[in-house]
């Protein structure tokens, strides 16, 4: 649950790269965000010659998006992004570069399975590399060259990349059946399989066979699910030994945020060996230092609690000596990547509504912030200075260089969809909030507007991240803004960003302090921003935040005239049997199961104040949200019909906790904007 989503000088230039803004500007809507094109995945050639990418195109026709790989001459100043690989109705994604620079790897659906592929860099025809059957989830090469580490879904203990021959009854039905939990997890039903880890021989023209296995008896997902990918393994210096994060599978999977660091020899010669068992809490993002020398990686200290601070650790390969980095550093390590020459380590962590960069001493642990306001994506240290991916309340991602203490724009990928697009202003504000803590917000000012506007209160999801300062293609506020909407939010205790106390202090506290620091806050932006219309407002939220609308629903039922409730919590105690993840839920309200401590639910529950719900509500859901099933947005529904409250219920088949398909996406804004339209007068 812990996931879902604040202004900064590095927007998006609508006269960028020669595009000119028409005469007349306009507002951005939906329909704008869902076509915009999408980067990711950068990498950066060992002489700092090229960046590539992969770039996601929105495609109406599959109710999706088809990927390319894109590649940038870092030596012209003011060159323009070119494709590389760009097949039609072919995937390709995952660009790395061979040790010379000279060739990139990169993943292809082409044919149908997905395949590992190259091209040089200077283009022309790819060539596929992989011949197994089967399909895979990824893939790293060796800084050595000569290997191929893939991961792919396969049958436990699975000895090659081989896939299994499963003889079918033709008689059987189609039931599946089950012996421990973690049956379902995130958007899918478990079918068996577990993402494992393979290293097959790589040359020029080919990686050959069907690889072997490294992970020995270990049985779990590496790099885990559903959202682990490449920076949960890495290969160490030489080639010889691969690092990757697992937590274990058994019966307490669905209990446990145990992920380890393990270590093994790329020939699979050994068994792993378990570098992190001290250790309870969750260990992740292994990342090899390039001179050898060292591993670095976060650790979380308490066990079963997703959102502990992520403290930045250092282990002396040769030694075996641990360090903790940035034990004394209040922030959380959110990605980790080396400077070429070892001596540096870059990290992103969230500081008060932004995600900037900042360096890491190995040798003292001195910390450093190296960019200002801006959500950082994606890093890239290089000798000649650091490439990454930026975004922004008011920008999409583009590709940025920081050298020294000056930074450069190295893209505008969307210049030419967002040229004539006025984007709104975005101002911070703060005030005291429960337990006479400073609690931050922002308002999202119309661009254009005179006189008041109504108002758009958004409650971030998590319940532990923030509403910060970063593009979101869920839930954005400039498409709000676009709308006619003052959008409000705040970050309530609980959020990310501002020291680790301020975000365990929402556990076993949902309803109190949170619910506190957002009748504070709105009253404090409606005091400070005299173009709010205080007295026509409504509220949205998603996840927690949709659990928060069905808490204001009964705890605060006079202030909106709409409520607008995303895949919230209607029930604690079906939501503590039905969902997945049950660490999350039972740290929340105090660490014991629903049976062992009732109370504890009970106390926050939304469903025992359903008597005094009268606010009109939207509910949203997808069938294939296993995180808060979609029965409790039918359980909300269904309260608000017995009482005769104005309600709609919109439900989105298959999808996950997220909705994220262009049409549905579009669909799901015009059932909002609606909603909210119905209410506040706003057209």
């Amino acid at each position: 649950m812990n996931r879902l989503l604040a202004a900064t000088a590095l927007t998006a230039a609508p006269f960028a790269f020669g595009i000119a803004a028409p005469a007349v500007a306009r507002q951005l809507t939906i329909d704008d965000v869902s076509t915009l094109s999408r980067v990711s995945s950068p990498a950066v050639s060992p002489d700092g010659h090229w960046l590539v990418w992969q770039q996601r195109e929105a495609d109406l026709t599959i109710d999706g998006g088809r990927f390319d790989v894109w590649r940038l001459d870092l030596t012209k100043t003011g060159a323009a992004p070119e494709k590389l690989a760009a097949e039609a109705e072919v995937n390709e994604t995952a660009p790395q570069f061979s040790n010379d620079g000279k060739t990139v790897y990169f993943q292809s659906d082409k044919g149908g399975d997905d395949a590992v592929w190259s091209v040089g860099i200077a283009g022309g025809a790819a060539t596929r590399l992989t011949q197994f059957k089967g399909g895979m989830g990824g893939f790293k090469v060796s800084p050595s060259g000569d290997k191929l580490l893939v991961w792919a879904d396969r049958l436990p203990g699975a000895p090659s990349l081989e896939p299994a021959m499963v003889k079918k009854d033709a008689n059987a039905g189609n039931a599946r059946v089950y012996d421990q939990m973690f049956v379902r997890h995130w958007a899918s039903w478990s079918d068996g399989t577990r993402s494992q880890l393979f290293v097959l021989p790589l040359t020029a023209s080919s990686a050959t066979g069907n690889g072997v296995a490294i992970e020995g008896k270990l049985v779990g997902d590496a790099p885990s699910k559903p959202f682990g990918g490449a920076e949960e393994v890495s290969w160490s210096a030489d080639g010889k030994t691969v690092f990757f994060a697992l937590r274990e599978a058994g019966r307490i999977e669905p209990l446990s945020t145990n992920l380890d660091i393990f270590s093994v020899p790329a020939d699979g010669s050994a068994a792993p060996t378990n570098l992190t068992d001290a250790n309870d809490g969750m260990d992740n993002l292994p990342t090899a230092s390039p001179d050898g020398k060292s591993l670095a990686w976060f650790a979380m200290k308490r066990p079963g609690y997703e959102a502990d601070r992520q403290v930045l650790m250092l282990r002396d390969l040769a030694s075996g000596k641990v360090t903790a980095l940035t034990e004394s550093w209040d922030r959380s390590v959110g990605s980790i990547a080396w400077a070429p020459d070892s001596r540096t380590i870059f990290v992103t962590a969230e500081d008060t509504q932004e995600t900037p960069i900042w360096s890491v001493s190995p040798a003292s642990g001195k910390v450093t912030r190296l960019t200002a306001e801006g959500n950082v994506s994606a890093v890239v240290p290089t000798a000649k200075g650091v490439v990454f991916a930026m975004n922004s309340l008011t920008a999409p991602d583009d590709f940025y260089v920081l050298t020294g203490k000056k930074t450069a724009r190295l893209t505008s990928v969307n210049a030419a969809k967002l040229a004539g697009v006025e984007m709104p202003t975005v101002t911070r504000f703060n005030f005291t909030g429960a337990n006479n803590d400073t609690v931050w917000g922002y308002a999202v000012k119309p661009a254009g507007s005179t006189g008041k506007v109504p108002i758009a209160f958004m409650v971030h999801g998590g319940p532990q991240g923030s509403s910060n300062n970063s593009w979101s293609y869920r839930w954005n506020p400039a498409v709000f803004a676009g709308a006619g909407y003052g959008l409000v939010a705040v970050d309530f205790h609980g959020s990310t960003g501002y020291g680790q106390k301020f975000s365990d202090d929402i556990r076993g506290n949902w309803g109190g302090w949170p619910l506190e620091d957002l009748q504070k806050g709105l009253d404090a932006a409606t005091t400070k921003f005299d173009w709010l219309d205080k007295d026509n407002a409504c509220a949205l939220g998603a996840s927690y935040g949709g659990y928060m609308m069905n808490w204001i629903e009964g705890r605060w039922p006079d202030r909106f005239k709409c409520i607008v409730q995303h895949d919230g919590v209607f029930d604690a105690r079906a939501m503590a049997y039905e969902t997945e993840e049950l660490w999350f839920d039972e740290w929340e309200h105090g660490g014991k199961a629903y049976f062992e401590d009732p109370a504890a639910f009970e106390k926050w529950n939304p469903v025992n104040y359903v008597t005094a719900w009268k606010t009109p509500q939207l509910v949203l859901t997808s069938e294939g949200d296993y995180r808060i099933p979609y029965t409790q947005g039918i359980a909300a529904f269904t309260a608000l019909q017995r009482r005769d409250i104005p309600s709609r219920l919109v439900v989105f088949p298959g999808g996950s906790h997220w909705v994220t398909k262009p049409k549905e996406s579009r669909q799901w804004y015009g059932e909002v904007l609606g909603w909210m339209g119905k209410y506040t007068g706003a057209k």
